[in-house]
Formats: C-alpha cells, structure tokens, sequence
C-alpha cells in the first residue's frame, strides 16, 4: 500500500506549482482593525468577517467572563443529557424574535447547522433547488439527505423557475440559497425567489451567515434588505463573524421544523453545546442591535466610501453594497503577489485563489469593519495605488 507521502506529496506539489496553496499567517494579538503579525509586525487588517468590530468589544468581554465565573468554562455534554443552561433557551428566543421566526436551535458552527438541517427534513420524495454559487456547508448538508438534488444558476431567476416546474411532482421543494455570497458580496434576489417560492408552494431557506446583524435597515439580513422577512421559512446564520466572532451557529425556522430538528438533527445531537461564555456574549450582541444601528450605519458610510475612492483609483471592483468588497485580479499568481506586497505595506488582506473561487476569477477580497477609522481606509487606500501602479493593474494605466 502506498505511503500517505507517495499518495499526497505529488499533488501538494502540485498546488504549490499552480500558486493555489495557502498558508497561514500568525496574529499575535486580539482580532480587531489593528493586529501584529509574526511575519510583519503591526498590520491594518481587512479580511476580518468582525463586520460590526466586536471582536473584542468591552461590552461582551464582561459578558462572557461573568458567565465564566457563573456557569463555567463548558457543559461537556450535549443538549438532551445535560447541556442546556437557561442562557442557551434565552438566547433562542432571542434569536428567533430577531429573525421573526417562531423558534430557534443552536449548533457548534452555522456549517453544521448546514449540515444538519437538509438530512433531517428531506427524503427521497422531496427536491432541493441550490444556488450555483451557495456556500460549501449548504453544498455538502445537501449532499447528506436523501432529497433529488438541482442546482440552478447564480441568481437565475428564469432558471430557479424551471427547475420549480419540473420538481412539480415532489412532496416538498426546498429552495436553498445563501444570503450573500461571500466571494463576491452580492446579496440573493429573495423577493424574486420568494415570489417564485409561493406561485410554486416551495419553501424558502436562506444562510445568513454574512449579512446577519448588519445587512438590511435593522440588521435582520438579507430578508430584511429585501423587504421578505416575515417571507422565508428558514434561516441559518453564525455567531462567528458579525456578532462577535467568536463560534457557533443557529437555526431560526417555524415550531415544527426547529421541533424535529432537535429530534432528529444529527450535529446538533451529536456535538458539544455551546460554552456558556460564548452563549453570554451572544446574548449581548443581540441587546446591543435592538438598541440602536450605529454600528452597522457606520459600517455602511465605511462601505460606500472605500468603494468610491477604490474605484475612481482604477481598479476592478464587483459591484455592490455590501463591505465583502473583491478586487479583481483574475490570475492566481497576481493575486497572491499583490497580497504580499501590500502586507509589506502594512495591509494584511488575503490573496482568494481557486479552489475557492473559479480558475481564472482570482482576487483580493477586501472586508470593511465598522471599527475602521477614515485614516485606517486612506492608508489601505494609498497602498492599493501604490501597489496597483507597481504591477499595472489600474484600469487608468491600461487605458
């Protein structure tokens, strides 16, 4: 039998060769705006998802660690046995009066929220209409139950339509999609799928995961943006990127899914619960968004100006609202040279290569806090020119 050295070395070398392998960079202080690195000392950060910047929040700091010292670090067991602390049920409730939602579950990660979710509610009668584009988790819970599987193309509306006329025959049809797509910031045409959903009696699941607590007036994501919130009939989101950023994920749905899911759902049996000071800052975040939306206001005018001045500079920007901001460079050698030399200038963004976005689609994906000041956006900013001009990618250089 091969060696795992014969078997995996040819095709790490591989990778290298292509300019696709990634390595890890090493943070030596708390996520924020302003990090040190090991390998370039203190460094503006821009491909954090802390969206609202708590991260490291004072706020669910002392939340968590009052929770440290009154429930403990872990439960160390699941839910049923006895894993479930009354924060936990709190922090259900709240999450689902946020969402306008009946009930909601909590899961280790909003991936195994994915995963957990299509296995339990489809079988071999149902069918599961996914968006080309959705997120690995929604990609491979799907590929876990028994439900025909359709895949339509990224926001094809006339698409999604046929698909719905051909699954006519299916006992349930799931429409699943994320709410914005993370490679390119764009948010999913929900009222359009919704509209469609309904002339077609299907359901309507949506990953929130990059727009929960920001997007949409409120903060209620991309339902909200859309005007369809009270619309869709499940939401999966995280705790690990706007809110907080610390772990852990949710299922927001009617009585009756979120019921068997707690039956039947095999992560959420099967995992650990959620550590008590994680529930506890949760819990935090969620009081701070119903009381006020400076957070995600500010988070919006950083988005709008980043994106003006970026692309009067030249560069190839997705169009957008969203602070998932890619910067197109298309070759995968390109985009992890330019990643590099803007670290040397003290802007650590990441250079996004196949497999995780398309051959030839490479980027940098620019991510905006609302904790970065005006001076921290001008320094990336002039860095970028300085660093576009060095390798002749503005448009005005071309042109």
């Amino acid at each position: 039998m091969p060696t795992p050295k014969e078997i995996y070395q040819p095709i790490l070398d591989q990778i290298q060769a292509d300019g696709l392998y990634k390595t890890e960079r090493r943070i030596t202080t708390a996520q924020g705006v302003c990090i040190g690195t090991v390998e370039a000392g203190e460094v503006l950060n821009f491909c954090a998802n802390n969206y609202l910047g708590l991260a490291k929040d004072k706020n669910l700091i002392i939340a968590a660690t009052g929770a440290l010292k009154e429930y403990g670090f872990g439960l160390a067991s699941v839910r049923f046995i006895c894993g479930t602390q009354t924060p936990h049920q709190q922090l259900e409730h709240v999450v689902a009066d946020f969402l306008n939602m009946d009930d909601a579950i909590l899961y280790t990660s909003c991936f195994d929220a994915n995963a957990g979710l299509f296995e339990t509610l489809l079988g071999a009668d149902d069918a599961v209409l996914s968006d080309a584009l959705n997120h690995a988790s929604i990609i491979d819970g799907i590929r876990l139950s028994k439900a025909q599987r359709y895949r339509y193309g990224h926001g094809d509306m006339v698409d999604l339509e046929a698909k719905l006329k051909q699954t006519s025959h299916s006992r349930i049809r799931l429409v699943a999609t994320d709410g914005v797509f993370s490679m390119d910031g764009d948010i999913a045409p929900l009222d359009r799928i919704v509209e469609l959903a309904r002339a077609h009696d299907a359901w309507v699941m949506v990953d929130d995961s990059h727009a929960t607590g920001f997007v949409g007036k409120t903060g209620r994501g991309a339902a909200e943006y859309h005007g369809v919130l009270d619309e869709i009939d499940i939401i999966t989101s995280t705790f690990g990127k706007a809110l907080g950023g610390g772990s852990g994920g949710f299922t927001a749905a009617r009585q009756e899914i979120v019921d068997i899911l707690r039956q039947r759902s095999r992560p959420y049996l099967f995992s650990n619960t959620l550590p008590p000071p994680l529930v506890a800052a949760s819990l935090k975040v969620f009081e701070m968004l119903t009381s006020t939306t400076e957070l995600r206001d500010r988070l919006e005018e950083n988005t709008i100006y980043f994106r003006n001045k970026m692309t009067a500079a030249g560069f190839d920007l997705r169009p957008g609202e969203h602070p998932i901001i890619p910067i197109m460079l298309y070759e995968a050698p390109l985009a992890q040279s330019m990643a590099a030399r803007l670290l040397d200038k003290g802007i650590y963004v990441i250079g996004f290569v196949y497999p995780v976005v398309p051959r030839n689609q490479a980027r940098i994906r620019v991510q905006i806090s609302a904790s970065h000041t005006r001076s921290d956006l001008d320094q990336a900013i002039t860095a970028f020119e300085e660093v576009g001009r060095e390798l002749g990618i503005l448009k005005k250089n071309r042109d």
